[in-house]
């Protein structure tokens, strides 16, 4: 809280030039001084000190004449008002230069955004003096008190009629000019409001006054001849945001909660009464919307083409300011208002899923649904099971067995109405895909969601071709990440610790139980992993085949997205953090080890396969290029756990002491293996055979394809009846 102090003017500008006048005598004497004690030979130190005592007063003195300037212009701009005593009258200060600015500043501002949002044509140009200061939180709380709940909300409607009149008169000038500063308005707001929200933002200005917002948005406003809900012009307030300070759980809470509720108390009437209840479902929409503005009023990036007629609602406006922040997308989905029997998740996915299809724009809401499902808490788990269990209840009846066994489409309308949600549903599977292997292989849960649930998600999931490629890469990361808890070459009880693993490990690999790890105990466990994570990847990439069937399209070709993969061989690396155990692995894989790799231990599996392909693609060309005609997507994903395996073999020492003499990937003398990205494609190809050959791993291969190709969980799961045929090459 600013401190403030009562000063008297004419003392205060009196106290202002004398100390101005002492420090120029302190500098003069201390000239002096030094001049005479140099002359006398002595020590000139006092000199030294009074000429340190007149730099400190020079200073006292500018800080003074700043303050003087601004308490002048406090009392011009009646900011501060001066107050009577029997000792006279004194004008308020803050204490700090920088609260006194704030003061004036904020001011200034507030007073601006009030006469704009009275329609005064020149207050826009005003505001936009103080953008920059939206930063600073003395100011946003100086600003937002002048301005107050009422006046943040008129500003948009006043913005909004000044444009649709100036559209209307055929202005085209004054449409460019009044949308640009109108922008910039708003994204200011937009910043000040989100800080002001916020409990840890020390712009915070306390749940009343986030409380007042609601009030505001439930009142009907009026600018000019149009009527409208104050919902509807803070509406376009959250869409201006950008992300940066993301809006507060709490805002969400108060007011974020309230906006869906009061659509629903609004709207649900007549989307009962409609003919379509599933498909005439029309929102609240903002006022940009209501006036025929389309993107005029959305910043740059949302933009769209130029003279776009979007439409957007006021909930879709909220979900574009949440989707910034996991807790804020978490206080809207995870909540029941009172009254209701579905959570708001449950809601907005079926109840209101058809307002979202009426204006055709899914991106708010999968943004949201992405930032809210993706996380490694608890809340964020939660969600995307709950998700995946209400898409699988609902794209289930879209579903049968064809004639010829295949999956078919039986009810398109449904598959239609739930394909947007296809890529989002992939994110949050793509998130939690251990859960997968653990429905597959363990027959557990994942919140609701069972194996047939799951499966039928995945059917909406693979759908979308980004959605499978998430999907793809996360599992290529769960598969990397099991491989990597194989243990070296040489493994004891005394090493142990030194390679990241315990005494009691040992028991577990060592098979033949003489104290130490060796080859054989290696490619047991390889096998033991790789037949483990075949179920799944096998899973996802069947089913991925029987909706392309589904669908019509071509399930015999291969994914632009695996071809990438096998290509840049999103394989090789091994998992992030992982303790280099052979010297042939450390030169062989070079530059692509960076600190930065290293530092995503311990993250999500989704979020190190989007790193890896980052990684892996900034480096010219492909490794692998003589796989770019793969006919499939089994066969790409072959490719890939190839790759995984020879990786992790040479990680754990099993290529160690093999032959490298006139090997073209090799070189040096002694001959080593080349850094990977000095490879030719040809000679990385020669490198995967020689290890899959010296390794011995060419029967954890076929372990892995046998296991990879067998289709009889999907058959369960979906009541197919797969041709057996289908397991060829």
């Amino acid at each position: 809280m600013t401190e403030f102090s009562g000063v008297k003017q004419p003392e205060f500008d009196t106290m202002t030039g004398r100390h101005a006048q002492a420090a120029r005598q302190l500098e003069e004497l201390a000239r002096r001084l030094h001049g005479e004690l140099q002359g006398a030979g002595l020590d000139t130190s006092p000199a030294t000190r009074l000429r340190e005592l007149a730099g400190r007063v020079t200073t006292q003195a500018e800080d003074l004449r700043r303050r003087q300037k601004l308490v002048r212009e406090l009392q011009r701009q009646k900011v501060s008002f001066g107050t009577s005593t029997p000792a006279g009258s004194f004008l308020e200060m803050p204490d700090g230069l920088d609260a006194a600015k704030s003061l004036l500043d904020g001011t200034l501002a507030g007073r601006a955004a009030l006469n704009a949002s009275r329609g005064d044509a020149k207050a826009l140009a005003e505001l936009e003096k103080y953008a920059s200061r939206a930063g600073d939180a003395e100011f946003v709380k100086v600003f937002l008190s002048v301005l107050g709940a009422g006046g943040a909300t008129r500003l948009p409607g006043a913005i909004a009629t000044q444009l649709r009149a100036a559209s209307k008169h055929g202005d085209l000038a004054r449409v460019a000019s009044l949308s640009a500063q109108g922008q910039r308005a708003l994204g200011m707001l937009s910043r000040t409001l989100a800080k002001a929200t916020d409990p840890k933002n020390p712009a915070y200005m306390g749940a009343d006054f986030t409380r007042d917002l609601v009030k505001q948005g439930r009142t009907e406003h009026k600018s000019g001849d149009m009527k409208y809900s104050g919902y509807q012009a803070q509406a376009l307030i959250w869409r201006a945001h950008e992300g940066k300070p993301p809006y507060s759980k709490e805002f969400m809470e108060i007011v974020g909660r309230d906006v869906i509720v009061y659509e629903r108390e609004q709207r649900e009437s007549a989307w009962k009464a409609s003919e379509d209840y599933s498909w005439v479902q029309r929102p609240i929409l903002d006022l940009a919307s209501v006036l025929g503005l389309g993107t005029l009023l959305r910043p740059g990036t949302q933009a769209g083409p130029p003279g776009a007629k979007s439409s957007s609602s006021v909930v879709d406006d909220l979900f574009h300011a949440a989707k910034s922040s996991r807790e804020a997308s978490h206080a809207l989905l995870a909540h029941t208002p009172a009254g209701w029997k579905e959570s708001m998740l449950d809601y907005l996915l079926t109840t209101r899923w058809g307002v979202s299809r009426y204006l055709g724009n899914y991106a708010p809401l999968n943004d949201m649904l992405v930032t809210a499902t993706t996380g490694q808490d608890a809340t964020s788990q939660a969600l995307a099971a709950k998700m995946t269990k209400i898409v699988a209840d609902e794209v289930r009846s879209a579903f049968e067995q064809g004639a010829d066994g295949n999956l078919t489409i039986r009810n398109r309308e449904t598959f239609d109405r739930l394909a947007p949600l296809s890529y989002p549903l992939a994110r949050a599977i793509s998130a939690n895909i251990d859960q997968l292997s653990e429905l597959l292989l363990n027959k557990g849960s994942f919140g609701e969601v069972k194996a047939g649930d799951m499966s039928y998600a995945l059917v909406l999931a693979t759908s979308d071709n980004a959605g499978f490629e998430a999907l793809v890469r996360a599992q290529t990361e769960h598969m990397r990440a099991a491989l990597e808890t194989v243990p070296p070459v040489g493994l004891t009880a005394s090493n142990a610790e030194q390679f990241g693993f315990t005494k009691s490990d040992i028991k577990q690999f060592d098979l033949d139980e003489d104290g130490r790890v060796t080859k054989d105990d290696i490619l047991h466990s390889l096998e033991d992993r790789t037949k483990e994570e075949a179920s799944p990847f096998g899973h996802i990439v069947e089913i991925r085949r029987q909706t392309l069937i589904a669908q019509g399209l071509d399930d015999k070709k291969v994914d632009e997205s695996l071809k990438t993969m096998v290509r840049n061989a999103i394989g090789l690396l091994p998992v992030p953090g992982t303790r280099q155990v052979s010297e042939l692995a450390v030169g062989a894989f070079g530059e692509l080890i960076s600190k930065q790799y290293d530092k995503l231990a311990g993250a999500t599996y989704d979020e190190i396969a989007k790193h890896v392909a980052q990684q892996m693609s900034a480096h010219r060309g492909g490794l692998d290029e003589a796989n770019q005609t793969i006919a499939n997507n089994r066969l790409a994903v072959e490719r890939l756990t190839e790759q995984m395996l020879a990786t992790t073999i040479l990680n754990k020492g099993l290529l160690d002491g093999r032959e490298l003499k006139n090997q073209p990937f090799a070189a040096d003398t002694p001959p080593k293996l080349k850094p990977f990205i000095e490879m030719s494609s040809q000679e990385y190809s020669q490198f995967l055979a020689w290890a899959r050959k010296s390794g011995g791993i060419s029967s954890v291969l076929t372990d892995f394809e046998t296991t990879f190709r067998t289709t009889s969980a999907v058959n369960d799961y979906l009541g197919l009846k797969i041709p057996s045929s289908v397991g060829g090459k």
